[in-house]
């Protein structure tokens, strides 16, 4: 059975749930976290639901399995949306945290009334994300856009010495495109002023989207929020680790089913950790 001291597994798609565990290795410093990037099956959001929902069975499968793990944060909104529940339907005791579009904290943040959702074709046209939307008829005008592909550049661009906000590269130009047919941006009357990142994936884009709407549009995503959740469950559950300020804080367990190098090059890009903490994986 799973202790304190067991690891918080996460997982995604790809790199982008990095995002997701830089938020969690934050609010809880002295936890375990074993991070899986099924980068070799990516990207989720333009795959079908019964594909997503058998990797997300065989991932958490195998995290429990060769790890343990106390906790699964579900850090990829596609497979929030395509398994979650069938997930905590077969895993009833494990503590289970998905990610969402941020739509409800925008509702709180916004003086236009128009909100922007940048996602993945798989999260905004699944069920779920239709039933959160329609929660909130009336107190939002929601201006959806389907980014295809954007996930996925943001993955190859990891390793490009500019990375993936520079101007020129493929990852900007998709950028330029999504958000071009939204317009307009700004805090004036009909404009989008509350633009929420509906893929874990986008965080790593926010200085690209930022030059390309300007400084009066707020950003959301949902890697604090997750971060909170976390910390709730494990402390409902009394598996929360210690807090002892002078408890190491454990370095994350990373692995891939994908390339290597992309992983240990989103490590240390993102979360400055080095590449002995990444290893590849092979989950049928």
């Amino acid at each position: 059975m799973p202790q304190a001291s067991s690891s918080i597994g996460v997982f995604d798609s790809g790199v982008g749930g990095l995002s997701v565990l830089r938020a969690l290795i934050a609010a809880l410093p002295h936890e375990r976290f074993v991070y899986l990037a099924d980068s070799g099956n990516a990207p989720y959001g333009e795959r079908g639901d019964a594909f997503v929902a058998r990797r997300t069975h065989a991932i958490t499968d195998y995290l429990q399995s060769q790890y343990d793990i106390k906790a699964l944060v579900v850090a990829c909104n596609t497979a929030t949306a395509a398994a979650i529940h069938e997930v905590r339907s077969a895993h009833p005791e494990l503590p289970l945290v998905g990610v969402e579009p941020a739509l409800k904290p925008a509702v709180g943040l916004t003086h236009t009334g128009r909100i922007g959702v940048l996602g993945t074709r798989g999260t905004l046209t699944s069920a779920k994300f239709g039933r959160l939307q329609a929660s909130l008829a009336g107190q939002a005008e929601f201006v959806v856009q389907p980014c295809d592909g954007l996930a996925h550049a943001i993955e190859r661009s990891v390793g490009w010495p500019s990375g993936p906000n520079a101007p020129g590269t493929e990852t900007f130009a998709l950028c330029e495109k999504y958000l071009a047919s939204m317009k307009p941006f700004g805090s004036a009357p009909g404009s989008i002023d509350t633009l929420v990142l509906g893929c874990t994936h986008y965080v790593f884009v926010e200085e690209a989207l930022r030059s390309l709407v300007g400084p009066q549009v707020q950003m959301i995503e949902t890697g604090e929020p997750v971060a909170r959740q976390t910390r709730r469950l494990l402390e409902q559950e009394s598996l929360l680790a210690s807090d002892d300020p002078n408890a190491p804080h454990p370095a994350p367990v990373l692995l891939t089913t994908g390339t290597l190098e992309l992983l240990q090059t989103a490590a240390a890009r993102w979360l400055q950790l080095p590449p002995e903490c990444c290893n590849t994986v092979t989950i049928p």
